[in-house]
């Protein structure tokens, strides 16, 4: 496994488990298979509504034999949860659910509502040992900026759609200009325009004895983009994480970037329907 070292000095993997759509009740035993696999990373979120099922398959790890130390767990505050008050309370509620004293990432999931104050109650939580590191998800260039450009402590994480489709190139060089790791969602967009398909992708793949699932994570992590692939089969899973034993080469990187449509596949965090949208999806 390959680490990141963020901006404050604390090590991450660079590809880890995500658990988005997975249900509650088969959470924790997906987590369980991925640690079985080797990540040591996994991300979940309080609008996932499965930090409870992370939880149980982290702390019967520990018990098993895995330090907690070599573990990175990431969550989320939900926008409901935005503001000072609100975000302070949601992250010991979280950290209950998932029965961890601490989270070694915390992210601001969606740049809307009262993201200053929930900030200050991530450093806040900082400072008190219940987070090591803070991020922000969804922030485009104008938001990531202007929250670099008014808190002395830059976030180590945005997370962000990136997937061959959405490429993110400039996104990427403002975020490392500004000390800022950039982490992948959604980076086989999730299926969409037959990426699983896709004759450039597939025919890169034949050619490295590789699946098209490997050559998208390759491609990201060969740019140093962090990645949280998420499959409920242990197969896949074990696939997911075998891809650093090969690498692309400038002709396949000059054709997975032809690929590029510099639009979302999914939500415009820009407009103001993506605000209301994201607003009445209640935790």
């Amino acid at each position: 496994m390959d680490f990141i070292t963020l901006n404050d000095g604390n090590k991450m993997p660079i590809l880890g488990f995500g658990t988005f759509q997975i249900p509650p009740h088969e959470t924790a035993r997906c987590v369980r298979d991925a640690l079985e696999c080797g990540y040591r990373l996994i991300d979940t979120a309080q609008a996932y509504g499965n930090e409870k099922g992370v939880g149980e398959a982290v702390n019967d790890a520990i018990k098993n034999g895995i330090k907690r130390d070599e573990l990175f767990i990431e969550t989320k505050v939900w926008i409901s949860n935005s503001g000072e008050a609100k975000a302070t309370k949601s992250i010991d509620e979280s950290l209950k659910r998932l029965g961890l004293d601490y989270v070694d990432l915390f992210i601001i999931h969606q740049p809307f509502g009262d993201y200053y104050g929930t900030y200050r109650a991530l450093l806040a939580a900082k400072n008190a040992g219940k987070i090591k590191s803070i991020g922000v998800s969804n922030f485009y260039n104008d938001r990531i900026d202007d929250i670099c450009q008014n808190f002395s402590q830059t976030p180590a994480i945005n997370q962000i759609e990136l997937h061959p489709f959405f490429a993110k190139f400039d996104e990427q060089k403002v975020c490392e200009n500004l000390g800022v790791t950039v982490q992948s969602w959604g980076s086989f967009a999730e299926g969409k325009n037959d990426l699983f398909k896709n004759e450039i992708l597939s025919k890169i793949a034949q050619k490295h004895g590789k699946s098209v699932a490997q050559v998208v994570l390759r491609w990201l992590i060969g740019r140093g983009i962090a990645v949280i692939p998420k499959s409920t089969h242990i197969e896949r899973m074990r696939e997911n994480i075998a891809v650093f034993d090969f690498g692309l080469d400038e002709d396949d990187l000059r054709q997975i970037a032809t690929l590029d449509t510099n639009k979302t596949l999914f939500i415009d965090h820009h407009s103001q329907m993506a605000s209301v949208r994201l607003n009445g999806w209640k935790i």
